[in-house]
């Protein structure tokens, strides 16, 4: 760290460095955005009380998390990725939840990989992201075990970038699908629109109270804002319109957090086929 008249010079670290890398690999790709609210009036009314008898804090993100994933399998061509001439379909949905970490005083975004999350209920959801975001590591990368990234000099950082986002072993480890929670800490309406590289992402922003007409009466619901955002070389717009409404369903049915809560909950195969009217 250097100094001079008004001013001074601070390392631009390792953690930065990775996130700029990140960054511009997302500005090249071919994105669609569209913006769009959910009520998640009963979601949080549903956790309220699960906190009032347990004591315990159930994630927001996680359902989020959980409703894509259980979207997805109503849309599988969505969980794929572009391979040259060829379109890799994934079998099961691997969800990247970005969170932010502190990080030898900086705060730092870091993904995590929920495996088999189509499968998993919200509870076993809410578990695994509690359980990566307490993980002590000092290092970015120590939650997804990938902590070896900060040793590839950083010229070659976009381009190892690129090369795993063509990579099926990659893609099945830390899904071509996130989740970006961190516009929820924002005040007002905010949307977040994510520099993304992925085939589908959802970028969580804050939660606003909308005054709204529900069987004919008015009334105050809690609206969570969304920007989902689409790789355009494999989702049209039409396409990602539909995905968004069945989400936004989804987000607003809390069909996907009671099964959690209940104290035996129904496992996630059981949910799809029950609501496999659609």
């Amino acid at each position: 760290m250097g100094e001079g008249a008004g001013h001074r010079y601070e390392p631009f670290s390792a953690n930065r460095r990775m996130a700029a890398a990140s960054a511009g690999a997302g500005r090249k790709a071919n994105t669609i955005h569209l913006v769009t609210e959910a009520d998640v009036t009963d979601v949080r009314r549903l956790m309220a009380q699960h906190r009032e008898r347990t004591g315990e804090p159930l994630s927001l993100t996680a359902y989020v998390v959980t409703c894509l994933a259980h979207t997805l399998s109503e849309f599988p061509r969505f969980n794929s990725f572009r391979k040259g001439r060829r379109l890799v379909v994934l079998e099961d949905a691997t969800i990247s939840v970005l969170y932010e970490r502190e990080i030898a005083g900086e705060s730092v975004p870091e993904p995590v990989g929920i495996p088999m999350a189509n499968r998993k209920t919200y509870r076993e959801v809410n578990d695994e992201l509690r359980a990566a975001q307490l993980h002590s590591g000092e290092r970015l990368g120590a939650s997804s075990r990938t902590e070896w990234v900060r040793f590839i000099p950083g010229v070659f950082l976009r381009a190892f970038i690129r090369l795993a986002s063509r990579s099926v072993r990659m893609a099945k480890r830390f899904g071509v699908v996130g989740v970006t929670a961190i516009g929820m800490f924002g005040s007002g309406p905010t949307w977040l629109v994510p520099l993304t590289s992925a085939t589908v992402t959802v970028a969580v922003g804050s939660l606003v109270r909308r005054v709204v007409v529900v069987d004919g009466e008015v009334r105050e619901r809690d609206h969570l804002c969304l920007t989902v955002s689409f790789n355009h070389d494999i989702v049209d717009g039409a396409p990602a319109t539909r995905f968004v409404a069945r989400l936004v369903e989804q987000l607003a049915s809390a069909d996907d957090l009671r099964p959690g809560v209940a104290p035996q909950p129904v496992h996630v195969e059981q949910g799809i086929e029950q609501k496999a009217r659609m």
